[in-house]
C-alpha cells in the first residue's frame, strides 16, 4: 500500500477512467482503493439540454496507471466475456497423454 494516501499534486497524475455519472466514478474509486491504489477524483460538469449531469475523472499516480487500467478492464468484463475466455483456454489446454 502506498505510504502517502493522497496523490501529491506535484506528482504526475494519469487519467485512468472518466464517466458522466458520479456513481460510476465512485465504484471505480472504491475498486482501485481496495487494491491499494490511491486516486484523486476531479469533477466534471456536462451541460445537457434538460439538466446538468455531474461526472468525474479518476486520476492515479503515473507508476500505478498500468495496474489501475488492468483492474478496471478486468472489472468491466461481462460474465459472457469471462465465460468465453474460460472456454477458449479450456480448448487450448492439453489433456494428460495428448500431444
Amino acid at each position: 500500500m502506498a505510504t502517502n494516501p493522497i496523490p501529491n499534486p506535484n506528482e504526475n497524475l494519469v487519467k485512468v477512467f472518466d464517466a458522466e455519472q458520479a456513481s460510476e466514478v465512485t465504484v471505480v474509486r472504491g475498486l482501485l482503493e481496495s487494491e491499494g491504489i490511491q486516486c484523486e477524483i476531479r469533477a466534471i460538469d456536462i451541460t445537457q439540454d434538460v439538466m446538468p449531469v455531474g461526472g468525474g475523472v479518476v486520476l492515479v499516480r503515473e507508476e500505478d496507471a498500468a495496474r489501475a487500467l488492468q483492474l478496471i478492464e478486468d472489472y468491466r468484463r461481462t460474465p459472457e466475456e469471462e465465460l468465453q475466455e474460460e472456454q477458449s483456454s479450456n480448448l487450448t489446454e492439453k489433456r494428460p497423454g495428448e500431444e
